[in-house]
């Protein structure tokens, strides 16, 4: 069995969010949690772009809309919050484009 692609860095991202869970509940905004994440990651000292954005090209052109990405952590892995009861395709098939968009090899959703 493979070893997890920064396994450290998830289980401390992981438990980020759980403490915000722990703090906020659930019910709020997608929005709201999001910025509750700054917070602990910048409290925990950790790097992070939010809402990065990323071009696509298409035969050469740089399209004129972007994918963003809720956080980018650690400057090597992608994070898209979701404030909802269930995850779906939709949301699977959006991290798939972040990914290929970045060239990250992690996400988290």
């Amino acid at each position: 069995m493979s070893e997890l692609l920064y396994k450290e860095e998830i289980f401390q991202l992981v438990g980020l969010c759980m403490e915000i869970h722990r703090e906020l509940g659930k019910g709020h905004d997608e929005v709201i949690y999001k910025d509750a994440l700054v917070i602990e990651l910048s409290r925990a000292g950790i790097p992070f772009w939010r809402e990065k954005n990323y071009e696509i090209t298409y035969k050469g052109v740089i399209l004129p809309h972007y994918y963003y990405a809720d956080f980018v952590v650690w400057d090597k892995v992608l994070f898209e919050a979701k404030a909802v009861e269930k995850l779906t395709d939709s949301h699977i098939k959006q991290v798939l484009n972040y990914l290929a968009a970045s060239k990250w090899k992690r996400v988290i959703l």
